[in-house]
């Protein structure tokens, strides 16, 4: 085991450390309120948000960031990634372990040095922490109380600080960038990689990034639209067929999804449907304001549904917080039923996506800022449908 306290230097990092001291306060007084003397947080979005690095490495196996109320942070990693985090993090306590049998043991020995036995919560309900882990953990740690915390972290990141929301800005700038290249590029025999790859230059050309090919954007013509998710392939569009696109522009991790829709020509069925996905998502974002939960916001949606005669056609969610990677498990969700409140800097995005009859997946999206007075939109492409 290997244990490193270093300076750490100011390249990496994409906000000052005075912005991650701050969200760590807020966490400590949550853990505080919730009555635990240690926080051990090991989903990737809410990582990145604490200690500054993208968890890259921990894709492969935990890298933990321990946090006990009125103490340093101590963040403990694979052995390999160790100069990574050095430079992409602001905490100084690192902890290093090798192999996948040294976590467990490294990870205990790390608590220890707390000083303390009692409550220790872990991210239970996130990704990136296996039952066996948290197995072995406890195995070392027998006389701790181990808890679920999975949405504490989550809660916090739901509302935005002033620099993150300049980010988010920044990104979708991106993201509306790609809208205007993906409508300006149909025309028939194009392909969607033809697109994705317009998209990508285009975008990296004004300085920003969007991942128009990568596996979690969706980018479909003609029949391929009748998938949930796809990303670009040698599939050219024809005249009279949709196209579909979910991209999102990224800046310093965060990233402002968006769904846009077109048809090439007339295509009655999915003009349809899109008719009324915009008819759902005005709905949806005309009852966004401080003060109502996540489940009235999606009763809202379902109610046009209902309304006209086709519930069946939204088989999702209406919609989720945002931040740090395009979503992540735990995070506040707009569905049937959820209690969770809604208020001033929250960031969602509302993917409107009606399943039709005969298979078709098409729809539209906004992603909103919850104002004091209600939501402000924070795309400038109009969610209605394109016609090329």
């Amino acid at each position: 085991m290997t244990s490193t306290s270093s300076a750490v230097p100011s390249t990496g990092l994409p906000f000052p450390r005075s912005e991650y001291e701050y969200r760590l306060q807020k966490v400590f007084e949550a853990m505080e309120r919730a009555n635990l003397d240690a926080l051990l947080v090991t989903a990737l979005g809410n990582l990145q948000y604490l200690s500054g690095y993208d968890g890259r490495g921990a894709i492969f196996m935990p890298f933990p960031l321990i946090l006990v109320p009125g103490q340093k942070p101590t963040l403990v990693v694979r052995e390999f990634d160790l100069r990574s985090v050095r430079l992409g993090s602001w905490v100084e306590e690192l902890v290093s372990y090798r192999d996948q049998a040294d976590f467990a043991p490294v990870c205990a020995d790390a608590i220890r040095r707390f000083g303390f036995k009692g409550r220790i919560g872990l991210e239970l309900g996130c990704w990136n922490l296996a039952p066996a882990d948290v197995n072995a953990v406890h195995t070392e740690l027998p006389d701790m109380k181990f808890v679920d915390a999975s949405r504490l972290v989550a809660r916090i990141a739901a509302i935005k600080t002033t620099m993150e929301l300049e980010a988010m800005r920044s990104a979708m700038k991106m993201t509306d960038l790609a809208v205007r290249v993906f409508q300006q590029s149909l025309r028939e025999g194009v392909s969607e990689a033809e697109v994705a790859a317009s998209i990508e230059r285009e975008v990296e050309q004004a300085g920003g990034v969007v991942p128009a090919s990568s596996t979690s954007s969706s980018l479909l013509f003609g029949d391929r639209t009748k998938l949930p998710h796809g990303s670009a392939k040698h599939n050219a569009i024809r005249n009279n067929e949709p196209a579909f696109m979910e991209l999102g522009g990224v800046q310093s991790g965060y990233h402002c999804g968006l769904v846009r829709s077109a048809v090439l020509g007339r295509h009655a069925e999915t003009e349809s449907l899109h008719d009324l996905s915009i008819a759902v998502l005005e709905a949806v974002i005309s009852v966004i304001r401080p003060g109502v939960t996540a489940g009235e916001v999606d009763a809202a949606g379902r109610e046009v549904l209902k309304r006209h005669g086709r519930p069946g056609l939204l088989n999702h969610r209406v919609g989720y917080q945002t931040g740090i990677n395009w979503v992540e498990r735990g995070y506040i969700s707009l569905e049937p039923g959820a209690e969770d409140i809604l208020e001033p800097n929250m960031t969602l995005h509302m993917p409107i996506i009606l399943c039709g009859e005969s298979g078709y997946v098409f729809g539209t999206s906004e992603h909103v800022l919850v104002t004091q007075q209600g939501s402000e939109i924070l795309s400038s492409t109009p969610h209605t449908l394109y016609r090329a």
